[in-house]
């Protein structure tokens, strides 16, 4: 089974989330909102399937490479 990991990009805090474990998506859409120096980031899937975890919760802060997500396949 495939699966995509979708890591934060840089230092933020989780504004929003937007999935839980077993919701569907398609490629592009939005996971959760990410927050860094007043600007909104959303982090988006790139592939279709089930967001297998979800490894964040609102107003946590992110380091750089933590793991957000899993995409699999459905």
């Amino acid at each position: 089974m495939a699966v995509e990991e979708i890591h934060a990009e840089m230092v933020s805090s989780v504004w929003k989330v937007l999935v839980a474990p077993g919701t569907e998506v398609a490629a592009g859409d939005t996971l959760v909102i990410l927050e860094s120096m007043k600007m909104e980031i959303p982090v988006l899937t790139e592939r279709a399937g089930v967001v297998q975890e979800l490894h964040v919760v609102e107003g946590e802060v992110l380091q750089e490479g933590d793991l957000i997500a899993t995409v699999g396949d459905a």
